[in-house]
């Protein structure tokens, strides 16, 4: 019952959803999804529950050393609240893989989120994925096996079980409505070199610039390059948002 509800409201069009203004802007609207729409419905989901920050996170298909990549998220333009978040646990990883159950953090007992998010069924407590704050993060899953974690964070967080499903789903939506952009969607791409490509799915995998130039006896300033050309050519504003636009356009995995 619970997958139902879930599955119910994951398979609802993006501009069926409540929001202020409809799907995309106060008529509606059915152009194609873009970055700033995503924050956008972010944004509502976030003001929906009371969270202060959001972030929305891809997770490669790679199995070994695989940590999530942040796509974006409250800070958009920059990646500001996804530099907080614990990328690279394992346990979250793997669950994320495997499960769709929500997961909740409380950095203490004595606040209003910790309350709300404690009564809620069918979710499990984590340590905090980000140190100091409290939050919620739903796994989402899309075609082709692409999948990924929406976190919602603040201390005053409000989410009763009826809407624990509702929130669940547009989640799901939304991430289905990002996996699915193509390079037209998300702007015209040039073609990208096989070395950029590879410093970029090296760059998902979570190395530094430094760690990559060895790997590809490159030097540091040649990587350098390489990754600043892929961030150009793919029309992003960082190599994080360069990362998740080449993990959508399945460019890397």
């Amino acid at each position: 019952m619970i997958h139902a509800a879930v599955n119910q409201h994951a398979g609802t069009p993006l501009n069926d959803q409540p929001g202020p203004f409809g799907a995309f802007g106060p008529q509606g609207g059915s152009h194609a999804l873009t970055f700033a729409d995503a924050v956008r419905r972010c944004r509502w989901i976030a003001l929906d529950i009371n969270a202060d920050s959001f972030a929305l996170l891809l997770l490669p298909s790679v199995q070994e050393g695989a940590r999530l990549v942040p796509c974006l998220d409250s800070d958009y333009p920059a990646v500001g609240f996804s530099k907080k978040i614990a990328t690279d646990d394992e346990q979250v990883v793997r669950h994320v893989r495997a499960s769709t159950e929500p997961l909740w953090w409380s950095a203490g007992e004595d606040t209003p989120a910790a309350t709300a998010l404690g009564s809620l069924s069918w979710t499990r407590r984590i340590s905090p994925l980000a140190e100091g704050t409290c939050g919620i993060a739903f796994p989402v899953h899309a075609e082709r096996n692409q999948c990924g974690l929406a976190v919602f964070a603040g201390e005053r967080i409000t989410l009763a079980q009826d809407m624990l499903y509702d929130i669940h789903g547009r989640c799901f939506s939304l991430f289905a409505a990002l996996t699915r952009l193509r390079p037209g969607h998300a702007g015209p791409a040039r073609a990208m070199t096989r070395r950029e490509l590879e410093c970029l799915k090296l760059t998902a995998n979570g190395y530094t610039s430094e760690e990559i130039a060895r790997l590809l006896k490159l030097s540091v300033h040649t990587t350098n390059q390489y990754l600043t050309q892929s961030v150009q050519k793919l029309n992003a504003v960082s190599r994080t948002q360069a990362v998740a636009k080449a993990l959508r356009l399945g460019l890397i995995e």
